[in-house]
C-alpha cells in the first residue's frame, strides 16, 4: 500500500432488500466497538446471498477508486445517484455487501442529521464522545472544547440533550466537531442545506481551511459553485455507478450537461419509506401541461403533490428558483402570507405555485422544493430535477434596446412630475 492514500476503495457494492433499516449498527455500544480500534481500517462485504434479490436493489455497485492524503474530492449526482450511502460506508455507519474499503487516517464526518451523536447525551458529552471514538485523548478534546463551542455558536444549549436540538442546532454542532478535532479525513454531505447561508460561508471556509492544511477532505454538495471553488477531482455517481470521474470543472459541466435532458417534473420513488410526510410528485406546468420550454409572457406553476402520514403541525412547502450558475433568485414559502402555523392532517395534498416569469432573462433555470418545520427538522427535498429554459428576453430590454443589469428585470412604474 502506496503511504501516500488516504482511501482506497474496490469492487464496492451496498445492496439494500426494501424495507429493512440501512443502517449498520444498532446500538451505540456496537457502533463503539467497531470504531475505537486501528486507524488502519479495513472493511468487507456482507454475505450478499442473505438479501433476497427479488426484493433488494443495488444502492452502490462495481465502485473503485483512490484518494490520495491531502486531495479535495467533490461527489457529484442527482437525488439517489448514491453519493450519501458512499459516504456512509467510508464513514463506518454502514458496512458495503461487496468489495473493500481500506482507510488510512482519523475520520470527522458530518452526514445526514441524527447520525453521530447520541440523542440522550448533552452537547457537552457528544464532544467528548466523539473525540474518545476517534481516538483522542481527554487533554486533546480539552484542547480543541472551546474553539469548537465558538464555532457552533450554540454555547447556552451546550448541557441540553441532543435530541432537544433543533435541525440547524443539530448541524452546528456536528459541523464544529468534525471538522475541529483535527481529523485527517473530513467528510461532509449535503446536510449543510439546513443551516443558514451565512453559517454555510463558514463552513466552506473552515472545510477551505482544513484542506489547506494538507488534510483529505470528501464533499457532497449541490452547489457546483461551491464544489468548483473548493474541489479539484470530482466523482459524478448515477445509479449507483461512478459515470465520470476526473477534473471538477470537467465533472461539473458533464453534471450540468445531464440537467438539461430533465422532463420538468420528478416522481418519489414508491419504494422509500414515508416518516412524517413526502413530496411524492412536483411539475412544472403552463395551462396544465408539462413543459420545459417557456416565454417570457408566460406563467410556470409549480404543481407539487405531498403525502401526509401522521399529524405535522407547523410544516412549510418552500420553492426556490435559481439560475443555471447556482444564483438564488428568490425563495418562497406556502405560510408567507399566514401568520397561523399550517396543521396537516393525514391525507394527500396539492400545491400550486405560480410564477410570472416576465422579469427573468433568457437562459436556465432550475426550481427546489423543501419541506421542513422551520428551525426544528427538514422533511423532504427535492433538489436537483426540476429544469426550464426561457427562450425570449423580457419586453423592457426590447423597448430600451440597451443592456440592463441585474439577474432579474423587473417592470417598476415611475413617476415623473415638474416641480418648477
Amino acid at each position: 500500500m502506496s503511504d501516500d492514500v488516504a482511501i482506497r476503495v474496490k469492487n464496492l457494492g451496498k445492496r439494500y432488500k426494501l424495507g429493512q433499516q440501512t443502517g449498520g449498527y444498532k446500538t451505540m455500544g456496537e457502533t463503539i466497538t467497531r470504531l475505537v480500534k486501528s486507524p488502519f481500517r479495513r472493511f468487507q462485504h456482507q454475505d450478499s446471498k442473505k438479501i433476497d434479490g427479488a426484493d433488494a436493489f443495488w444502492a452502490l455497485k462495481n465502485i473503485s477508486f483512490e484518494v490520495k492524503k491531502g486531495e479535495v474530492i467533490g461527489f457529484i449526482g442527482r437525488n439517489g445517484a448514491g453519493k450519501s450511502t458512499l459516504l456512509k460506508i467510508l464513514s463506518r455507519i454502514t458496512a458495503p455487501t461487496e468489495g473493500t474499503v481500506e482507510v488510512h487516517g482519523r475520520i470527522g464526518s458530518l452526514l445526514e442529521v441524527g447520525t453521530g451523536f447520541h440523542p440522550e447525551l448533552t452537547g457537552r458529552e457528544n464532544i467528548f464522545l466523539s473525540g474518545s471514538i476517534m481516538g483522542m485523548k481527554k487533554a486533546e478534546i480539552d484542547e480543541k472544547f472551546d474553539e469548537i463551542v465558538e464555532f457552533s455558536e450554540i454555547e447556552k444549549f451546550l448541557d441540553t440533550p441532543v435530541k432537544r436540538y433543533s435541525s440547524g442546532m443539530y448541524v452546528r454542532l456536528a459541523f464544529a466537531v468534525a471538522a475541529h478535532l483535527d481529523p485527517e479525513i473530513l467528510i461532509v454531505d449535503e446536510v449543510l442545506a439546513v443551516g443558514d447561508m451565512k453559517f454555510q460561508k463558514k463552513c466552506l471556509g473552515k472545510m477551505s481551511d482544513v484542506a489547506k492544511g494538507g488534510r483529505t477532505v470528501l464533499f457532497v454538495s449541490h452547489n457546483m459553485g461551491a464544489m468548483t471553488t473548493l474541489c479539484k477531482t470530482g466523482f459524478l455517481l448515477s445509479n449507483g455507478s461512478i459515470i465520470k470521474e476526473g477534473e471538477i470543472k470537467e465533472v461539473v459541466a458533464h453534471y450540468l450537461d445531464q440537467m438539461k435532458d430533465r422532463t420538468g417534473q420528478y416522481i418519489r420513488d414508491a419504494s422509500e419509506p414515508i416518516k412524517k410526510l413526502a413530496i411524492s410528485r412536483v411539475t412544472l406546468q403552463r395551462d396544465n401541461e408539462v413543459v420545459t420550454r417557456y416565454y417570457n409572457k408566460d406563467v410556470l406553476n409549480v404543481t407539487i403533490d405531498i403525502i401526509v402520514k401522521t399529524v405535522v403541525f407547523g410544516a412549510q412547502l418552500a420553492v426556490g428558483l435559481y439560475t443555471g450558475s447556482d444564483d438564488c433568485i428568490f425563495s418562497t414559502t406556502n405560510q408567507d402570507w399566514s401568520e397561523e402555523k399550517e396543521i396537516l392532517e393525514p391525507g394527500i395534498y396539492r400545491l400550486i405555485c405560480p410564477i410570472q416569469l416576465n422579469t427573468l432573462r433568457k437562459g436556465s433555470y432550475y426550481i427546489t422544493i423543501s419541506s421542513s418545520v422551520p428551525a426544528v427538522e427538514v422533511l423532504d427535498t427535492v433538489e436537483d430535477q426540476l429544469l426550464f429554459e426561457i427562450l425570449d428576453e423580457p419586453a423592457c430590454l426590447l423597448q430600451l434596446g440597451q443592456g440592463r443589469s441585474g439577474m432579474i428585470l423587473p417592470i417598476i412604474h415611475w413617476s415623473i412630475d415638474k416641480t418648477a
